[in-house]
C-alpha cells in the first residue's frame, strides 16, 4: 500500500519533565509558617526542659547517693537519657510544622542526633578550656577572664555547625542550593552568645528579689525565640525542584 505524499504526516507528541525551582514555603504561607514554626520551636524548648529536668531529679532521687558516688557512670547515664527527652520533644514539635515540606521522621532523628552531638561538642570543648584556666593556679585577671570567656563561647558557636550538618543531610533531598544551613545553627548560637552578654547590663533595671528567677526566664524565653525565628527565616528562603511537563513537536 502507497501512501499519499498530499496526506499530512502525524506529529509524535513527547512528554518531558524538567526540573524547576519554587520556593520550599510559598509565599502565601510566609506569615502562618513562620509564627507557627516559631510557636512551636518556643513550645518544644519549655516543654522539652520541664520534661528533662523532671525525669532527671526523678532518677537521681530514686539512686541511692552511695551509687552515685560509687558508680559515677549512673550518673552520666541519666543525664544522657534527660537530654535525649528533651531534643526529642524540641525536634518533634518542630518537625510537626515541616511535615508538610519535608520528611517529619528525617527532621525528627537529624535534630535530636545534631543537638546532642553539639551540646556534647561544646560542653566537652568548654570543659577543656575550664579546666586549663583552673590549671593556673591563681586568680585570674579580667583580661584572663575575657579570653576565656570569648574561647568558650566561640567553642558553642562553632559546636553549631553539627546540627546545621544533620539538618542539612535531610534538606538536600528536597532543596536545591542549601549548603549554608550548615551554618545557620551558628548563626543563632552567636545571637544567644550576643543575648548572654547583654542580659546582665540590665539586671539593675530588676528587683534585687527577683533577680536572679528574672534574668534566667528572660534568658531562656530569648533563646527559645531566636531558635525559632532565625530558621524560620532560612525556611522562607529555601528554594526545592519541582518537575513541570512540557510537550515537543
Amino acid at each position: 500500500m502507497q501512501t499519499d505524499s498530499n496526506t499530512p504526516s502525524v506529529e509524535v507528541s513527547i512528554s518531558s519533565a524538567s526540573k524547576v525551582l519554587r520556593l520550599l514555603i510559598p509565599r502565601s504561607q510566609r506569615r502562618k509558617f513562620f509564627i507557627q514554626f516559631t510557636l512551636m520551636t518556643v513550645v518544644g524548648w519549655v516543654v522539652g526542659g520541664i520534661a528533662s529536668i523532671a525525669i532527671e531529679r526523678t532518677l537521681l532521687q530514686a539512686l541511692p547517693p552511695i551509687i552515685l558516688q560509687q558508680q559515677p557512670i549512673w550518673y552520666w547515664l541519666i543525664k544522657l537519657f534527660s537530654s535525649i527527652v528533651f531534643a526529642v520533644i524540641f525536634a518533634a514539635d518542630q518537625a510537626l510544622i515541616l511535615r508538610r515540606y519535608l520528611s517529619a521522621r528525617l527532621w525528627l532523628l537529624a535534630t535530636s542526633a545534631g543537638w546532642l552531638i553539639a551540646n556534647s561538642v561544646s560542653g566537652g570543648w568548654i570543659n577543656y578550656i575550664s579546666s586549663i584556666a583552673t590549671s593556673l593556679d591563681k586568680t585570674l585577671s579580667f583580661e584572663e577572664m575575657v579570653f576565656f570567656g570569648v574561647l568558650s563561647t566561640i567553642s558553642y558557636i562553632g559546636s553549631g555547625i553539627w546540627l546545621g550538618f544533620l539538618q542539612w543531610l535531610v534538606l538536600r533531598q528536597n532543596t536545591a542550593g542549601a549548603w549554608w544551613w550548615s551554618f545557620l545553627p551558628s548563626i543563632s548560637y552567636l545571637c544567644i552568645s550576643v543575648l548572654v552578654w547583654l542580659l546582665p547590663l540590665v539586671q539593675n533595671l530588676i528587683p534585687e528579689v527577683n533577680r536572679t528567677q528574672a534574668l534566667y526566664l528572660s534568658g531562656q524565653g530569648l533563646t527559645a525565640v531566636i531558635l525559632g525565628v532565625i530558621p524560620a527565616i532560612g525556611f522562607c528562603t529555601l528554594k526545592s525542584y519541582s518537575r513541570r511537563a512540557t510537550t515537543q513537536r
